[in-house]
């Protein structure tokens, strides 16, 4: 029975909804919300732009093989000169050096799954190429990686945790505990933080993170992903609101990064993303926005911190031609989930910069 309510409020939500993932959601400390001097980021159209991309991936040192489209194989590179253009103002372009001086001596951190990787690796990426003759160190590790930007003291650092809340051993086996964070005290001191989860709650079977959930008292070895995602980001928002001070802290929650695996959402029924070679044009995608979105806004809206969300969804949409496919040098078969380098999380780190402007 709670499954139907829930099922049933989730698709009156979503009905109630237009374009965007159009949370009130709140301000950062010290940053403009949604509209920064009027301007809507998040609604707007993709561009032909000759001076894309920020870098080449050939002279980047942190590009894992999984994003390296170009070094793997993908024969085209019209998908690397396109730009975001907003409808109602010029995004400002990014520009690494001055991102390194205002930022001097802090330390920023990404949360989250891969997604959360491929767009550390993206910043990193733009940075570098910024101040090319940087002294800069780079840890990689299960948990926690960091790239350093020595002469600047810039640490930027990914923590990854596909579901924000915790995994933990029990005797049973794998137990996504969807009321603890015991990670968060990892994510603490940080002067910024970018936070991202979706991408590994519908996983199932082999490629499922967990043996069990846990809700609550209850131990069960299923239940509907949307209801969890909810629990778990509730929990996340929690912790965030007893243990991040935003006079300190800016926080951002990087939006839902969609798929291409089902050509039927953009009117292509027997496509995929394989040999997508240009953005949907306009700024509207058929299928309309994926179901966690109300989820993340509702969780974000109800919040005592202030968050700005990353509304990168619909943008990211459009762009049925950013992902390795079969180009991948991690990667079997048709990747449609994660994103070439360079490509989209530019657009995603653009978008960052502006917000921080």
């Amino acid at each position: 029975m709670g499954f139907r309510v829930f099922t049933l409020f989730l698709l009156f939500s979503l009905f109630c909804q237009v374009l965007f993932c159009e949370a009130e959601f709140h301000n950062v400390s010290g940053i403009s919300g949604k509209k920064l001097n009027g301007c809507n980021l998040f609604i707007g159209n993709w561009v032909v732009d000759p001076s894309y991309p920020y870098y080449d991936s050939s002279t980047c040192p942190f590009i894992d093989p999984e994003f390296n489209c170009q070094k793997y194989g993908r024969p085209d590179k019209q998908y690397l000169k396109f730009s975001w253009k907003p409808d109602s103002c010029s995004l400002l372009r990014f520009d690494g050096e001055d991102f390194l001086n205002k930022w001097k001596g802090k330390k920023i951190m990404f949360v989250g799954d891969s997604l959360s990787l491929n767009m550390w690796e993206s910043l990193s990426c733009m940075i570098h190429a910024s101040v090319k003759n940087a002294k800069t160190s780079f840890v990689r590790r299960e948990a926690l990686s960091s790239v350093t930007f020595q002469d600047y003291g810039v640490t930027i650092q990914l923590y990854r945790t596909p579901y924000l809340v915790d995994i933990i051993r029990e005797n049973v086996g794998r137990v996504l505990t969807l009321d603890s964070i015991v990670a968060g005290d990892s994510w603490k001191g940080n002067d910024m933080l970018i936070f991202n989860s979706w991408h590994w709650w519908t996983h199932k079977g082999k490629s499922q993170g967990w043996d069990y959930i846990r809700d609550g008292p209850n131990l069960v070895t299923n239940m509907d992903r949307l209801e969890a995602y909810n629990k778990g980001l509730n929990t996340w928002a929690r912790w965030v609101d007893l243990n991040v001070d935003t006079s300190k802290t800016k926080v951002f929650f990087q939006g839902i990064s969609p798929t291409h695996y089902m050509g039927k959402e953009w009117n292509q029924p027997k496509r995929t993303c394989s040999g997508q070679l240009e953005p949907l044009a306009g700024s509207t995608y058929p299928a309309g926005l994926p179901p966690p979105c109300n989820i993340l806004n509702n969780v974000l809206k109800n919040m005592k911190t202030q968050v700005y969300l990353l509304d990168i969804t619909l943008l990211s949409q459009l762009r049925k031609d950013a992902h390795p496919s079969s180009y991948s040098g991690d990667h079997a078969g048709n990747d449609c989930s994660h994103w070439c380098l360079p490509g989209l999380p530019d657009t995603w780190n653009q978008l960052l910069y502006a917000a921080l402007s």
